[in-house]
């Protein structure tokens, strides 16, 4: 019986922890220290009147997500050269430069984040966890295959649930918090407007697209479907099956994210502390609001997260480079064939580290690479909208008319928002 015939028949508890894969470490990665970082500064800034957004964006999100992973699946390649059949390599380029520049702002960022927390956890000092942090993942990106680095991000996805732990420490009023998650309250200021960007540029991110599209291609080379030819076109079930790994990966996502502005608002906000200038600060401030155990999840939680996000930032800069310019890539390929693929990976790393000894505020870095991804992404859109609506380019397999629906939707109240926090 063939495998996607074996999966069906299983029970669906069973079924869906047989097809977690690509969609639950999307989802999970969109959770980094960046993530945690906009969140809590929502939280903190506005209480539980941006709370609401949880429950837009998983749809939006899983709708994204889910075409980004059929342009892989169906052609073969990354989402990269899927544009270069739309769009010149220029243009490509141009987003590919831009997508390393925001990841590797997001990876110092994130360092940063990780490192703070191992200094508040073991008192050593945070610029040490920096550079060992960055080499340990970079070497492993290195070193390991990509069953072997997929099947470790998809573990440290565990640590998400670090958050829900932390918001149900803090007992808080439900009732309250499912008003205002029902009952959207539109921004009233520019403040509030980027918040908005922020929220949505760190939940559906450009870096996101990539790395779901380029994953897809890992997936089928891992299981032998070695040449592009062999891995076009596939089946109503890998559809299928992907559908249940993204809706899971990206629904744990958003509920983390619900969890994250829960706590802030209802210790941070609470008490008046609105100005967070670093992950630290923050995890200090719910110690004595909070209790131990809570500062204790929520700092093992931004390690846990950063963790796995770091190398998604760089592995999908790395792809979207090497698809727009025609380098050898891979997770599976040795160093010796895919230089340039393993360079960039190294350099985004090592950028990375170098900011994290400057006096760039780690806090602000992070919002505003969310807020740059938040004005980034619905151009991006547009063109992935473009490439999956071709009947051509997708070999007669393109996405959905609900799909395409639901992903306009997505572009034009992301370029909303975007001019909103310029003119209101």
């Amino acid at each position: 019986m063939p495998p996607h015939e074996q999966k069906k028949k299983l029970p669906f508890l069973k079924r869906v922890a047989s097809v977690l894969g690509p969609g639950l470490i999307t989802g999970a990665a969109d959770d980094d220290p960046s993530g945690v970082a906009t969140y809590s500064l929502a939280g903190a800034q506005l209480g539980t009147t941006l709370v609401w957004t949880a429950l837009l964006t998983w749809p939006l999100m899983a709708a994204v997500q889910m075409m980004c992973a059929r342009i892989g699946m169906v052609t073969g390649y990354g989402l990269a050269r899927a544009l270069r059949a739309k769009f010149s390599v220029f243009i490509v380029a141009l987003f590919a430069l831009l997508l390393l520049g925001a990841n590797t702002i997001n990876i110092g960022a994130d360092l940063s984040g990780m490192a703070d927390a191992a200094e508040m956890l073991t008192g050593v000092d945070s610029r040490i966890y920096v550079i060992v942090f960055g080499v340990g993942i970079g070497v492993a990106t290195i070193r390991l295959r990509y069953a072997q680095i997929a099947n470790t991000l998809k573990w440290l996805a565990l640590f998400l649930f670090a958050y829900a732990f932390t918001a149900f420490s803090v007992h808080p009023n439900w009732l309250a918090v499912l008003r205002d998650l029902f009952t959207p309250s539109v921004p009233h200021s520019r403040m509030a407007w980027s918040t908005l960007v922020a929220i949505l540029g760190t939940t559906i991110s450009p870096y996101l697209f990539f790395w779901q599209a380029s994953q897809e291609v890992e997936e089928e080379k891992h299981i032998g479907r070695l040449t592009t030819m062999e891995r076009r076109g596939v089946s109503d079930q890998e559809i299928s099956d992907r559908k249940l790994d993204i809706g899971v990966g990206t629904l744990i996502s958003n509920v983390v994210m619900f969890f994250i502005i829960v706590t802030t608002a209802l210790t941070l906000h609470r008490h008046g502390i609105t100005d967070i200038q670093t992950s630290r600060q923050a995890a200090e401030a719910l110690r004595p609001l909070a209790g131990p155990g809570c500062f204790l999840l929520y700092t093992v939680g931004i390690i846990g997260v950063g963790l796995l996000a770091i190398p998604t930032l760089a592995g999908s800069a790395a792809y979207a480079l090497a698809e727009t310019f025609g380098w050898a890539q891979g997770l599976d390929e040795k160093m010796g064939k895919a230089r340039a693929f393993y360079a960039v990976v190294l350099l985004s790393i090592a950028v990375g580290c170098l900011i994290d000894f400057t006096h760039i505020n780690p806090v602000s870095a992070m919002y505003w690479s969310a807020v740059i991804n938040g004005l980034l992404a619905p151009f991006l859109l547009v063109g992935i909208l473009t490439v999956a609506s071709d009947p051509y380019v997708m070999f007669n397999q393109p996405s959905s008319l609900l799909n395409r629906v639901v992903v306009g939707v997505t572009t034009a109240a992301m370029f909303a928002a975007g001019i909103a926090m310029f003119v209101l």
